[in-house]
């Protein structure tokens, strides 16, 4: 019972850890990984013990679906800030600064391109691990879809293009690994 208990709020913790964006992404990031993949190899290796009440069971899943819906952000940032190149500008609301390609130089503007991607990336992680808890893997197909339907018209510089495949293959890729986490916790 108390490894259960500890566990939870270990993972809590982390995931609360990793919403505090005064703290870089990398620094977010790395905990989260850690506790992550400590989980993921303490149940293939047949360490972690069955649930001893359904409340700590539950207690544990919501911790790991906690972890891959905040700590996703921190995972994301920290993977679009290594992949990204050098001259791609944050804009004031969280976007992308680009440049319009086909006007001309002198009345060239820069909008902010992909503004709202940490909520949009809060509830796809959220969607993603719900999906694959229910068994239903189509709803992730689905949200890819969505995702990229409602991209579509700031998707025309390649800087925002490669920010969005980066940014949204990580965080798809983060909450399929948690999601498999959750699945695994011994009953």
């Amino acid at each position: 019972m108390t490894l259960w208990l500890v566990g939870a709020l270990v993972l809590l913790a982390v995931a609360a850890l990793s919403a505090v964006h005064r703290v870089p992404p990398l620094a977010r990031a790395v905990p989260a990984g850690v506790v992550v993949a400590v989980v993921l190899a303490a149940e293939l290796l047949g360490l972690v013990p069955v649930a001893p009440s359904t409340a700590l069971r539950v207690l544990g899943t919501t911790a790991v679906v906690a972890i891959g819906v905040l700590a996703g952000s921190a995972v994301t940032g920290a993977v679009l800030g290594v992949a990204m190149r050098e001259g791609v500008e944050r804009g004031q609301h969280g976007g992308i600064l680009v440049t319009r390609a086909d006007e001309p130089v002198v009345e060239r503007r820069r909008p902010e391109v992909l503004r709202g991607g940490a909520a949009i990336g809060f509830l796809e992680r959220f969607a993603v691990i719900g999906a694959v808890l229910v068994g239903r893997l189509e709803i992730v197909a689905a949200v890819v879809a969505v995702k990229g339907l409602g991209r579509f018209s700031e998707l025309d510089s390649a800087e925002a293009r490669e920010r969005f495949i980066v940014g949204t293959l990580t965080s798809t890729c983060w909450a399929g690994l948690a999601a498999w986490t959750a699945i695994g916790l011994p009953h």
